[in-house]
């Protein structure tokens, strides 16, 4: 039994070394996986990725289309109420439209029939109002690039076959009838010359066309706010960002993957160049379309329809 037991104890003493052993792997092990992989959970946060890989809010979406609206240099005055007077719009069936969209609220009526009404200011709610009230104005004012310009040139058979003028059914009688007829915006030539040479630069993504074609209601618009920023004398270059302020609430989902595309390139949107982004290369349909075919764009909140 003596002989047995001093047996056990030296097994006993090869076992002892054995367990300590592992019990120090484990150890070791649950040492590393506590600290030694925090390397990886502790990494710094990635830098800013491309602009296809970011959502909406950290591009800055309240810098393409700020949630307060932005203020336009275009004083409103009376207009709507002229325009109502010569017919361009049927106050009736102006507000019939938004009978069916919640009701006509205080700020339209105000626009519409008003006569003290200053700065237009665009946001995400009233950007469908503004854009019919500046269509009509567009449409209406007399103005040379009516009259002169691609709209009347006869390859397209008459001025009446396009979406600006055949799509204003909220005229008293026809569109055409009001078309370039109604001199609400009287401009000096140095005026003239400003709105046409900033009418050829601004495109809108609807189409290849320019201001200065204006066969779209976006494109009458434009016209009609560049003409009315003009008659109060208000710089081209002052011109050229309330225009882009305007069309990235007219087509925010355009203009926000612009602003996602000029970021990928290195370009905030505060420090992109308002004339070169409303040109051909990015403002176009084409152009749109080439910057689409470069980023991944996030889904958002559509608009640009070409109807009332």
């Amino acid at each position: 039994m003596e002989a047995q037991a001093q047996q056990e104890n030296k097994e006993s003493g090869r076992l002892v070394p054995i367990s300590v052993l592992a019990a120090a792997f484990i150890i070791a092990v649950s040492v590393w996986a506590a600290f030694g992989s925090s390397r990886e959970r502790e990494a710094p946060a990635p830098t800013r990725g491309s602009a296809g890989e970011r959502g909406a809010a950290d591009l800055g979406e309240g810098e393409v289309l700020p949630s307060e609206g932005a203020e336009l240099p275009a004083v409103w005055g009376n207009l709507g109420a002229r325009m109502v007077s010569v017919g361009v719009i049927d106050a009736k069936k102006f507000e019939s439209v938004y009978a069916n969209r919640g009701g006509f609220d205080a700020e339209g009526r105000s626009l519409l029939y008003g006569s003290g009404n200053g700065n237009l200011k665009i946001t995400s709610k009233n950007s469908g109002v503004l854009l019919n009230l500046l269509w009509a104005l567009g449409l209406g004012n007399k103005n040379p690039i009516l009259e002169q310009g691609p709209m009347r040139d006869p390859q397209y058979g008459g001025a009446d076959r396009f979406a600006s003028t055949g799509g204003w059914t909220l005229a008293a009688g026809e569109a055409m009838d009001h078309y370039s007829r109604h001199p609400l915006l009287v401009l000096t030539p140095e005026q003239q010359a400003t709105v046409e040479r900033a009418a050829k630069g601004i495109y809108r993504p609807c189409c290849n066309n320019p201001t200065h074609f204006p066969d779209c209601n976006h494109g009458m618009a434009m016209l009609g706010l560049l003409e009315l920023m003009a008659s109060q004398g208000v710089p081209e270059a002052e011109m050229y960002r309330a225009a882009l302020q305007v069309n990235a609430y007219w087509f925010p989902d355009t203009y926000l993957a612009i602003a996602e595309y000029l970021e990928s390139k290195g370009t905030s949107w505060s420090n992109a160049d308002p004339k070169e982004i409303l040109g051909y290369d990015y403002s176009s349909a084409s152009g749109y379309r080439r910057i689409l075919s470069e980023i991944t764009p996030q889904e958002r909140r559509g608009g640009g329809s070409c109807g009332i």
